[in-house]
C-alpha cells in the first residue's frame, strides 16, 4: 500500500503510509518455519544422489550434480543439531552464493510468503546458539513465526571450519 501525503484545493490533507515487505522461500526443519530471500534461491528440487566428501563435517552432506554443475549439500539438520527423527529423504533448496552452488537440505518446501518489515524482530535469545548465528532474525506471520537464514553467515562458517 503506498501512502501518499497531498493538499487538495479544500486544504484537507490525504494522508497514506508505505510499507516495505520482503518474499521469502519456505521450508520445515522439525516442523518449524524458516525461510530464504527469494531472490537468493536458483531453484528446489527432489532428493538426489550425492557423493560423500571423506573427512567433511557431519553437516556436509555431499556433492550433487545438477545438469552438470557441481553443488555441495549442507544439511541444515545437522548445521543446526537437530538430529533426532531423521527423514528417509531430504529437498534440496540450491542457492548460489559468491559464485557457488550450495543446496541446502530440508525436511519440507513451504510457500512463497511475503512479509512486512514492520513484523521484523531479532532472533530471541532463547534460540539455541547453534542456530542464533545463522539467523537474522524472526516474523511474525499469521500463524507461526517465520526464521530467516543468513546465508552469508553459513557460507562463513563452512568457510573457516575444517
Amino acid at each position: 500500500m503506498h501512502e501518499v501525503s497531498t493538499t487538495n484545493t479544500s486544504n484537507t490533507i490525504l494522508s497514506s503510509t508505505h510499507k516495505e515487505t520482503k518474499q521469502f522461500s519456505t521450508f520445515y526443519l522439525e516442523n518449524r518455519l524458516y525461510g530464504i530471500e527469494v531472490g537468493r534461491v536458483q531453484e528446489v528440487v527432489r532428493a538426489m544422489t550425492m557423493t560423500s566428501i571423506p573427512l567433511a563435517p557431519e553437516y556436509v552432506r555431499g556433492l550433487i550434480n545438477l545438469r552438470g554443475q557441481v553443488a555441495t549439500a549442507i544439511g541444515l539438520r545437522q548445521l543446526f543439531k537437530f538430529l533426532d527423527c531423521m527423514p528417509e529423504e531430504f529437498i534440496n533448496i540450491v542457492c548460489k552464493v559468491e559464485g557457488m552452488l550450495i543446496s541446502f537440505q530440508v525436511d519440507e518446501i513451504g510457500d512463497v510468503i511475503e512479509v512486512s518489515e514492520v513484523d521484523f524482530e531479532q532472533t530471541p535469545q532463547t534460540v539455541s546458539d547453534d542456530i542464533r548465528s545463522f539467523m537474522l532474525g524472526v516474523y511474525k506471520t499469521p500463524n507461526s513465526l517465520l526464521s530467516v537464514i543468513n546465508l552469508d553467515n553459513i557460507i562463513k562458517c563452512l568457510n573457516t571450519k575444517e
